[in-house]
């Protein structure tokens, strides 16, 4: 009985110190730097996207032991999405006609990602790099080392055990290249 009443606290915080990693992850210089995402705010809103995309397959993988924490970070990705949008100014009328937007794109962007990534398709996975992230299917160079990295983060991901996991300990891999 104890065990049921503490788990929703415990997954609550184990989804958000994985939603911080995640964070952290789409943030680094690397990407920007090396693998020319311009610093924009979509750019990085995309690289977020990548991010969750990624931490949701891992999660995914383990079905049902896994799914209330994937719900835990996917809702921490809507509330800070929802903070960020009213810190840009959008008024309390207008924020859920952008988050309804802005969700079918996350959503639409996700289900390809998780495709290319079950697959490991690196010219599908570019492509739709190029177009979200890059905003220019012709720079498909940064796009495919893009790809490359988010499917060796996608294995790094995936060797990692379940257990520390759903403690919210998740290892992002530390080169990008």
């Amino acid at each position: 009985m104890l065990e049921r009443l503490f788990r929703p606290r415990q997954a609550r915080v184990a989804g958000e110190a994985l939603y911080a990693g995640l964070v952290e992850q789409a943030r680094r210089p690397e990407l920007y730097r090396d693998l020319g995402v311009d610093d924009r705010i979509d750019a990085r809103f995309e690289l977020y996207v990548l991010h969750l995309s990624l931490l949701l397959a891992r999660l995914k993988a383990d079905g049902e032991a896994a799914a209330d924490l994937g719900q835990v970070v996917f809702d921490t990705f809507v509330g800070a999405l929802d903070d960020s949008l009213r810190e840009l100014g959008v008024g309390d009328l207008s924020v859920a006609k952008k988050m309804r937007k802005l969700g079918e794109a996350v959503y639409g962007r996700m289900l390809g990602y998780q495709r290319a990534l079950e697959v490991s398709d690196r010219e599908a996975l570019g492509g739709l790099l190029a177009r979200a992230v890059y905003g220019d299917e012709a720079r498909t160079v940064e796009a495919a080392r893009l790809a490359g990295y988010a499917l060796d983060t996608h294995l790094a991901l995936s060797d990692q055990r379940l257990d520390d996991i759903l403690r919210g300990r998740l290892a992002w891999p530390g080169e990008i290249s």
